[in-house]
């Protein structure tokens, strides 16, 4: 058995008619030898992401159009560590979808926070191998702990820096903020050992135009990143969309040419000061 993840765009439908269709996709399923686990549903964007076991993506569809003709746009197959630590391993609603602590519905959509420690390879020349990891532990242990406290997810460690996601966009951007600020403070107390970073933020839904699980999302966020400046957090368009109204300042910084991406980017800096 595989685990997948398929998407749905363009449903108009509610919460009750979502958990009906999945009542309905647990009858049908056993026919299939599949096993639909929980799904993700997005009202604003009208769609919905549903996790299923099964041996093939055929079958998988097969159950969907047997049980209400909603037949995925697209399915992807996913790694079940690679889902967990994007979506946790809370346990569904009783009627199958996706919840938050509190019990509200959880869309799927997530944002990408990546930092990236500046001149990484410079410090090793300047500090030794002793004083560079120093400077690395400093920033792994502040940058987990504003997660911790903004409820953030460490996705990966890249060697030079930290890949995370978010259910908030505000949360996210709140992090980052408090690391620009812990690190620059550290910095300046301690010269000698000074760390700087440049952050990088995008936003997505789980099964986009990648292959991979917010493949799109992660690719934007970890360019944006790369194209920051030290000491900056630069977002994409979408993550300031979704912050417009809260108490964030955003500053144009135009259409980026950023490495994969066929048509320039539009991206935004974010005051932390």
């Amino acid at each position: 058995m595989t685990l997948y993840m398929d998407i749905h765009h363009d449903l108009d439908a509610t919460e009750e008619d979502l958990a009906r269709a999945h009542l309905s996709d647990l009858e049908a399923q056993d026919k299939y030898g599949v096993k639909y686990l929980k799904y993700w549903f997005d009202p604003k964007r009208r769609t919905v992401c549903c996790l299923v076991d099964g041996p093939n993506k055929e079958a998988c569809d097969a159950v969907h159009r047997e049980a209400h003709g909603l037949v995925a746009d697209k399915i992807i197959e996913v790694e079940s560590n690679v889902l967990q630590a994007f979506f946790g391993s809370d346990e569904p609603s009783e009627l199958g979808a996706a919840v938050f602590n509190d019990g509200s519905i959880d869309g799927g959509f997530r944002t990408i926070l990546f930092t990236d420690i500046v001149d990484s390879t410079s410090l090793t020349q300047r500090l030794g191998d002793t004083g560079a990891m120093e400077v690395l532990r400093l920033h792994d242990q502040i940058v987990r702990r504003e997660l911790s406290a903004r409820h953030g997810t460490e996705i990966k460690h890249t060697g030079d820096g930290i890949m995370a996601s978010f259910a908030s966009a505000s949360n996210a951007l709140n992090c980052a903020k408090a690391i620009q600020k812990a690190l620059v403070s550290h910095s300046q107390k301690n010269p000698e050992r000074e760390v700087r970073v440049r952050i990088g933020l995008s936003a997505g839904e789980p099964v986009g135009e990648a292959r991979d699980l917010f493949g799109a999302a992660v690719q934007l966020a970890r360019r944006v990143c790369d194209y920051a400046d030290p000491e900056r957090i630069l977002v994409s368009n979408v993550v300031r969309e979704l912050c417009i109204g809260k108490d964030f300042a955003f500053q144009d910084r135009g259409a980026a040419e950023l490495k994969g991406f066929a048509e320039p980017v539009r991206v935004f800096e974010v005051d932390w000061h």
